[in-house]
């Protein structure tokens, strides 16, 4: 029995409901990069461009396509991407609608529905420049939203779902709006609780046990969520929201690198 397709999430009804304004703080990249990296701009309509920012280290080895967390740009990770390279990985940042060199104005239902032709541009850089296939993707806080979409519909397989200090759940922020007990409200936390319990690909979750924006709760809701897959969640003591990699550096890395190595080769 062919199994009946499930219903995609409608993400903009939290837009029509105005969580944009609350949720997103877009700010400028006056920085251009550093020695060895690039940027692009990826047109994902024909409103608005993607910028990223490739940080490449090994063509041999496995490249993360990063979503950074809100108030974030492609350039704050220019401090960041030697730790990855350091670990053996290759980093491709990008950025949202109204994000550093994006343009456009982000909302969530944008954000996400471009993630897939910011993975068709991943792939098609990486395939151009010769890297290897062995791919993975990573959402941070906000970026969370964009990483799970790929996880779960990916259009080319992704070996493994990295999230730091995020939540996949949405029944808070509809609650928050008086959505949640709405028909529409309902049918959106069921769909997008479908969309993660139907991720196959293995998952890790890296928290701050100290969270003060996205409490640990948010990380064993999510943890409990990915019904389908294989995953590991990581507590970093004492590290809240942002000063969670450096609060638990090695902790943080080790757990990356050893994730990575087990699903990506």
């Amino acid at each position: 029995m062919t199994e009946a397709p499930r219903e995609r999430p409608d993400y903009a009804l939290l837009d029509r409901a105005g969580a944009a304004a609350a949720m997103f703080y877009p700010g400028a990249d006056p920085y251009p990069p550093p020695e060895g990296a690039s940027d692009l701009l990826i047109a994902v309509d024909d409103r608005a461009s993607i910028g990223a920012r490739f940080y490449p280290h090994d063509a041999s080895r496995p490249t993360l396509l990063y979503f950074h967390g809100n108030g974030e740009v492609a350039s704050d990770h220019d401090g960041i991407a030697p730790l990855y390279h350091a670990i053996g990985v290759n980093l491709f940042v990008a950025e949202f609608r109204g994000y550093g060199r994006s343009t456009g104005t982000p909302t969530l239902a944008s954000m996400i529905g471009d993630a897939h032709a910011v993975a068709a541009s991943f792939h098609e850089t990486l395939d151009r420049l010769g890297f290897a296939p062995e791919r993975l993707v990573m959402g941070r806080s906000l970026g969370t939203h964009p990483a799970l979409e790929l996880a779960a519909h990916a259009a080319r397989p992704l070996r493994g779902l990295i999230v730091e200090s995020g939540a996949g759940n949405l029944r808070r922020m509809l609650e928050r709006m008086g959505l949640l007990d709405t028909e529409a409200g309902g049918r959106l936390a069921a769909a997008h609780e479908a969309k993660v319990a139907s991720i196959r690909v293995p998952a890790l979750l890296i928290h701050g046990e100290s969270d003060e924006l996205v409490p640990l709760s948010s990380a064993f809701a999510l943890r409990d969520g990915l019904t389908g897959c294989e995953r590991t969640l990581v507590t970093i003591p004492g590290a809240g929201h942002n000063d969670l990699l450096w609060a638990g550096r090695d902790r943080y890395f080790e757990a990356i690198e050893e994730f990575v190595r087990r699903v990506a080769g």
